[in-house]
């Protein structure tokens, strides 16, 4: 096979500029509780965004995370979505994951702790 056989079509490329527009930082999790108005279990999570302050998040994340695992915890969060109401939440920040093989998420995050509110580069 040829080096041209082995590439596929990226769907939805974007530009350089479009990647710039998003806020994707770190912080940690100073936080955890369930959120007892969710339809489908969820956390309500305070995050420590460093110089853009604390910020709450509602995630799905119960199938692998206890709110107390959660805590101290550094994950990466878009940061400049609009504010969005979740199960009686104003959600500021989503935190990011992959879904595993049975659809549950397993946090995105950091190799070595960074400081609170770095920007993914």
């Amino acid at each position: 096979m040829t080096d041209s056989e082995h590439k596929t079509e990226t769907p939805n490329t974007i530009e350089w500029q479009d990647f710039e527009k998003i806020e994707l930082r770190v912080g940690t999790i100073v936080s955890a509780r369930v959120n007892e108005k969710a339809k489908k279990p969820a956390y309500v999570l305070e995050v420590d965004l460093g110089e853009l302050g604390v910020k709450t998040s509602s995630a799905q994340i119960t199938v692998h995370y206890t709110p107390q695992a959660l805590v101290g915890r550094q994950v990466l969060c878009v940061c400049n979505f609009g504010p969005k109401r979740i199960a009686g939440v104003v959600s500021e920040v989503l935190v990011t994951g992959f879904a595993d093989a049975d659809g549950a998420i397993v946090l995105a995050g950091v190799e070595r702790k960074v400081p609170n509110g770095a920007r993914l580069h």
